[in-house]
């Protein structure tokens, strides 16, 4: 059933202002229009609600007992917009938040445009910092959540597992590795080798890790972050160890990315918050769509 919104405003109008003129001057229409709206309304309900005369009008028995009922629902009308305004006024805003950049390449571009396309008004800034300095921003305050590479964390932490980053190989389309589709990791040792920097975290995560397999490896080129180790491959400077996510499909069509194997190393990504921390609206809405996309790589 439809419900004739404009027709309950003009009869209510009229009730309160005793007169049309008066209820047109309250809804900002003609007269006409709101003797239209009344008369549409009567039609649609098949009763007189308005007795009116050349002088006078008065509420029929039938209109006396609908005008409580027609206040009810325009207030409750105007209550449920109000609510649903207030709750998108609410909702925008800023959000920080701090990440390891190699999220920032290919697990977070397609949840903001998802986030964008929902809050179209919010901004969002993003720190993309190393796994121990995204902690110590969430810990700061200077960002409301942050995603790193999981391992202890400081007590005020909690955490929550996100995705499995597996640690590939990358080399030049021309190298004598590039037709493989894996290699083990003992296989590496005698290639220039580009690899983490020993204050790096994906380095804090390798090395117990190959140790415990019996080798090492040696860098011949030290970085910091794999966007460089990507850069330096696709220049054909060597061949790299990165997390598959620092790889952005299609970005580098000179780059192969082949399998490590024996042992299969990766690295878990999580999401961490303070204890008892209190989102923004805003940045709740970004926190619980990352969420639903957990697992995703």
């Amino acid at each position: 059933m439809k419900i004739d919104i404009l027709g309950v405003q003009a009869f209510v109008a009229i009730a309160d202002h005793g007169s049309f003129q008066g209820a047109a001057g309250a809804l900002h229409v003609t007269q006409t229009a709101v003797t239209l709206r009344l008369r549409k309304l009567e039609d649609f309900l098949g009763v007189t609600l308005i007795e009116r005369t050349t002088r006078s009008i008065a509420l029929t028995e039938i209109g006396q007992d609908f005008l409580p009922q027609a206040r009810r629902l325009l207030a409750e009308l105007a209550g449920a917009l109000v609510e649903i305004r207030e709750t998108g006024i609410a909702r925008r805003g800023d959000v920080s938040i701090a990440c390891v950049p190699t999220v920032g390449v290919q697990y977070l571009p397609r949840i903001l445009q998802a986030y964008s396309a929902r809050y179209p008004h919010n901004r969002i800034k993003i720190l993309d910092h190393a796994s121990s300095a995204v902690a110590e921003a969430v810990l700061r305050r200077e960002v409301e959540f942050g995603i790193h590479i999981a391992g202890e964390h400081h007590p005020e932490l909690i955490s929550v597992a996100l995705t499995e980053d597996r640690y590939v190989l990358i080399c030049p389309k021309d190298h004598p590795l590039a037709r493989r589709r894996r290699i083990a990791w003992r296989q590496l040792q005698s290639y220039p080798l580009i690899f983490a920097g020993e204050v790096s975290s994906n380095r804090a995560l390798l090395d117990p890790t190959l140790k415990a397999n019996g080798f090492a490896l040696r860098s011949f080129y030290e970085v910091q972050r794999s966007s460089t180790a990507v850069g330096l491959v696709a220049q054909g400077v060597g061949v790299a160890v990165v997390p598959k996510l620092a790889i952005q499909e299609g970005a580098y069509p000179t780059v192969r990315v082949i399998e490590l194997v024996d042992p299969v190393v990766s690295r878990s990504l999580v999401l961490i918050t303070r204890k008892a921390a209190h989102l923004s609206p805003a940045a709740q809405a970004l926190y619980d769509m990352i969420r639903e996309h957990e697992g995703d790589d």
